[in-house]
C-alpha cells in the first residue's frame, strides 16, 4: 500500500486510497502535495479524489450497512478496542506525523492533538458499551438505531481529534463510514485508517477517500446514498455543506466557528484566567476554534491585565517544530499566514492598540508570533470575526451586565471562560449563551459534549450527546 519516491535527501510517502477493504488508486492519476508547514518541504502525495471515487466508497458502505448494522455491539467494541490499542502503540508515530503535516510543536502534538483524543475513543466505547439503545415506554418502545451511511468531512486544525469524534462513535453505533480528511493533513488518518483495516473490520464498513472539499466533500454532501453529514469546519463552508445536505434531506451534524469571549471578574484570579487564555491562543498558533480569543477586562484593571499578559507571554518559546521546549510553530499555510496578517493589519487600522508582537514580514516563513490588540471596541471586526490565528483582542468594560452583553454579542457561541470568585463566576457563566464555558479551574471532561450556539453549529461532539447524534429514533408501539 505505501510505496516511498526520493526527493532531494528525503522520501516521500505516496499514498492510496481505502475502499471497500483495499487499498486502491484513484479513478484519475492526480494528486494533492502535502506540505510541512515548518519546513515548506512536500512530505507526501495522496490522491485527490473524486466524484467517482466517492460513489465507488459509498456504495461498498452501503452494501456493508446491511449486515454491519445488526452486528452484536460486543463484536463492534471488541473491534474498536484494537483499533485504540493499535492508536496507542502508534502514539510515537502519531506525534511526529501531526507535526510534520501540521507544523504542531512536539509538546502540542502529545499533549494536545493525541493523548487527549485516544483516551476520549476510550470513552467512547464504554458510552457505547453502557447506552440504554431501548428504553419502555407507557405503551411503547423507544429504540435508537445506527444513522446508516456517515459522510465525515474534518478540518486540518485538529487532524486525530476530528476523526476520532466522527470515525469512532460512528461505527461503535453501526453505521459505515466514508471519511474525507483535510486536503492539508490527511496523513494522520491513514494511521487510523491502517489500524482499522488491522483491526478486521468488514470491507466497506469504513472508507477514506482524499481529496478536495469541493470535489470529494461536495460529492458525499450530495450523494442519494449518504444518510447523514458529519461536517467539521468554518461557519461558511458549513452552511454550503448543509444546503447540499439537506438536498435529500440528510441527518447533519455541525462544528463550526468561533470567536470565544473570556471574562475577567474584579476579585477574580487573573494570573490564572490569563493563563488560561494564553493556552487557547498561542501553542497551536491560534487555529483552534474554541479559543478564547477576546479578552473582556474591567476598565479599571486594563493596564494590570496588559502587564500579565506580556509577562506570561514571555514564557512561550518560538522555532523548529520538533523542538520538545517549543510551544508555538507555525500556521499551516501560506493562504493561512495571509489571512492572519491582513487581519493584524486590520486591527490597526481599525484603531485598536497593539500592545505585544507586530505585523509579520512575507519573507516566506509561516510563523507569527502572537499579537494582542487593547482598547477594542466590540464592534470592531477583529472582536467580530474569527481571525484562526494567534491574536488576543482585549475588550473593556464598565459593569458585569456590559461584559455578559459583550460576549453575547456575536453570531457564534462555541465557548466561553470566567474567572472571578466563584458563585459569581458560575452566575456569569450561566448567562453566556454559548455551547461551553470554563470556570475559574475548570478542566476539559472526555465524557461531556463539545458544540455550539448559534452559527457555532449544529448538535454535539462528545460525551453520551455526542454517540447519540449518530443513532435514528424509532418508537415501536408493541401494547
Amino acid at each position: 500500500m505505501l510505496q516511498f519516491r526520493k526527493r532531494g535527501k528525503s522520501s516521500m510517502e505516496i499514498r492510496k486510497l481505502y475502499i471497500n477493504g483495499e487499498w486502491v488508486d484513484s479513478v484519475h492519476d492526480e494528486w494533492i502535495e502535502i506540505e510541512n508547514p515548518a519546513t515548506h518541504e512536500i512530505i507526501a502525495k495522496v490522491p485527490r479524489g473524486n466524484k467517482e471515487d466517492v460513489d465507488k466508497a459509498v456504495k461498498a458502505a452501503r452494501a456493508a450497512f446491511e449486515t454491519w448494522q445488526y452486528t452484536p455491539l460486543e463484536e463492534r467494541v471488541a473491534l474498536m478496542k484494537k483499533v485504540v490499542e493499535g492508536l496507542e502503540s502508534r502514539r510515537q508515530e502519531l506525534i511526529e506525523t501531526i507535526t510534520k503535516e501540521l507544523g504542531s510543536p512536539y509538546k502540542v502534538s502529545a499533549e494536545v492533538h493525541t493523548d487527549p483524543f485516544i483516551l476520549e475513543a476510550k470513552h467512547y466505547i464504554q458510552t457505547a458499551s453502557e447506552f440504554p439503545y431501548e428504553q419502555r415506554r407507557l405503551t411503547s418502545v423507544v429504540r435508537r438505531e445506527p444513522v446508516g451511511v456517515v459522510g465525515g468531512l474534518t478540518p486540518w486544525n485538529f487532524p486525530l481529534e476530528q476523526i476520532e469524534k466522527k470515525v469512532v462513535p460512528a461505527l461503535l453505533a453501526g453505521n459505515c463510514v466514508v471519511l474525507k480528511p483535510s486536503q492539508f493533513t490527511p496523513l494522520t488518518a491513514y494511521i487510523l485508517a491502517e489500524e482499522i483495516d488491522k483491526a478486521g473490520y468488514p470491507a466497506g464498513v469504513f472508507n477514506l477517500v482524499t481529496g478536495r472539499g469541493g470535489e470529494v466533500g461536495n460529492a458525499l454532501a450530495t450523494h442519494e446514498d449518504v444518510d447523514m453529514i458529519s461536517f467539521t469546519g468554518s461557519t461558511g463552508a458549513g452552511r454550503e455543506v448543509a444546503r447540499m445536505a439537506l438536498g435529500n434531506i440528510k441527518k447533519i451534524a455541525l462544528e463550526l466557528g468561533g470567536k470565544s469571549a473570556a471574562i475577567l471578574l474584579d476579585g477574580g484570579d487573573w494570573e490564572n484566567g490569563i493563563h488560561g487564555v494564553l493556552e487557547t491562543v498561542v501553542p497551536n498558533a491560534g487555529q483552534t476554534c474554541n479559543a478564547l480569543t477576546r479578552l473582556l477586562v474591567p476598565k479599571n484593571g486594563l493596564a494590570k491585565a496588559e502587564e500579565i499578559i506580556k509577562k506570561q507571554l514571555e514564557e512561550y518559546q518560538y522555532g523548529p517544530a520538533e523542538d520538545p521546549a517549543v510551544t508555538q510553530g507555525p500556521l499551516s499555510s501560506k493562504k493561512q499566514f495571509d489571512r492572519v496578517k491582513g487581519y493584524i493589519e486590520l486591527g490597526l487600522q481599525e484603531g485598536a492598540r497593539m500592545v505585544s508582537g507586530e505585523v509579520p514580514e512575507d519573507n516566506g516563513s509561516y510563523y507569527i508570533k502572537p499579537v494582542i490588540f487593547s482598547d477594542v471596541k466590540p464592534d470592531m471586526r477583529i472582536a467580530q470575526e474569527e481571525i484562526f490565528g494567534p491574536v488576543l483582542v482585549v475588550i473593556p468594560y464598565e459593569t458585569e451586565e456590559e461584559a455578559v452583553k459583550i460576549a453575547n454579542d456575536s453570531i457564534y457561541g462555541l465557548a466561553g471562560a470566567v474567572y472571578g470568585p466563584e458563585e459569581e463566576a458560575n452566575k456569569v457563566a450561566r448567562q453566556m449563551k454559548t455551547g461551553t464555558v470554563y470556570v475559574n479551574e475548570g478542566q476539559w471532561d472526555p465524557t461531556s459534549p463539545f458544540g455550539g450556539y448559534k452559527q457555532s453549529g449544529l448538535g454535539r461532539e462528545g460525551g453520551v450527546e455526542g454517540y447519540e447524534e449518530f443513532l435514528e429514533i424509532k418508537t415501536i408501539y408493541d401494547k
